[in-house]
């Protein structure tokens, strides 16, 4: 009577394991990615050009992209980026360029539409950066995405291309011909801070831009804004070698005094400011002090904590550069 039982205990174990390994070989994933759209590629320079696409998408997710040139592979990039650099050309030279999506099986999907570009002329010394463009205006347009326009920017050989930067990233590009972007793959209910600077053929960058604060719309039950709001930074002389910094913002309407911000300097924990006592009505202030060499870039963004103990949303970033 026994061994009818453990031949059967054994039976459902097999069964079991082939059917774990069944299922698993069942969910495989064999679907590709869907191809990257709007592919565009623009000459950077006499050696260079810049290409873009929109993200792809993929069931089990997009984990990388392929440029390719005339069907070799130039690039491997991860699925955040939706633009690169191609260095190395020969100028006035034209060249096709490809863009193919990856998963995590190892999938890819077909190739995008070949885009041809041809290299700029090659440059004459020229080490004049372009003027600084005009104050980008612009508007969210719906949760993820953003439209912005700027001044043209006046450069002695011509602009050949602006490149858009949020929080010192850039993440857009467009000709020198053309003074508006879209912005896209961005996050519901957040503030973006958008700078531009113009570029010409022998890759000078201008100055940046005025910046520019657009915040998108929040997504369907998401909750309100916590972001401090217009914050400023001036950079100014102190004792040498230090410089201070001195920061200006309102924080952000949470029915509660705000007593504690936490500030981030280059993408790093600075140091938390607390008011012991009452706050002070109006917009709040900081001086931070910094002791680095001239032309030390500092990216500067705020947060609060919320009256529920947690920390709020970050603030638009700010940049200074110490003065010579």
């Amino acid at each position: 009577m026994q061994r009818p039982l453990f031949f059967t205990v054994l039976t459902c174990a097999s069964a079991l394991l082939l059917t774990a390994c069944g299922g698993d070989a069942r969910a495989a994933d064999t679907r590709s990615p869907s191809v990257p759209s709007g592919v565009t590629v623009q000459a950077s320079s006499a050696t260079s050009v810049h290409v873009m696409w929109e993200h792809a998408t993929d069931d089990t997710g997009v984990s990388g992209y392929e440029v390719f040139r005339a069907g070799t592979k130039v690039k491997s990039l991860p699925a955040a980026t939706h633009m690169t650099d191609i260095d190395g050309l020969a100028p006035s030279t034209a060249y096709a360029f490809t863009v193919r999506a990856l998963d995590g099986a190892g999938n890819a999907s077909a190739h995008s539409a070949p885009v041809p570009v041809t290299t700029l002329a090659p440059a004459v010394e020229d080490r004049r950066p372009p003027g600084r463009p005009g104050a980008p205006t612009g508007r969210a347009e719906g949760s993820r995405a953003v439209i912005l326009s700027w001044g043209a920017s006046a450069d002695d050989r011509g602009v050949t291309a602006y490149d858009v930067y949020q929080a010192d990233s850039r993440v857009h590009s467009v000709p020198g011909t053309t003074t508006t972007a879209r912005v896209t793959g961005l996050r519901p209910g957040t503030v973006y801070s958008f700078t531009v600077r113009a570029r010409d053929a022998a890759d000078n960058s201008s100055p940046d831009s005025a910046p520019l604060d657009l915040t998108t719309a929040t997504a369907p039950g998401g909750g309100p804004n916590t972001a401090p709001t217009r914050l400023t930074a001036v950079i100014r002389p102190s004792a040498p070698p230090a410089h201070a910094v001195e920061l200006t913002w309102t924080p952000p309407a949470t029915g509660a005094p705000v007593r504690e911000h936490q500030l981030f300097l280059n993408g790093r924990l600075a140091t938390t400011i607390v008011w012991g006592a009452e706050p002070p009505p109006g917009p709040a202030t900081y001086t931070l002090t910094v002791t680095d060499p001239p032309g030390t870039r500092y990216s500067l963004k705020l947060r609060a904590r919320l009256p529920d103990g947690n920390w709020g949303d970050f603030s638009a970033q700010r940049t200074v550069v110490v003065g010579d």
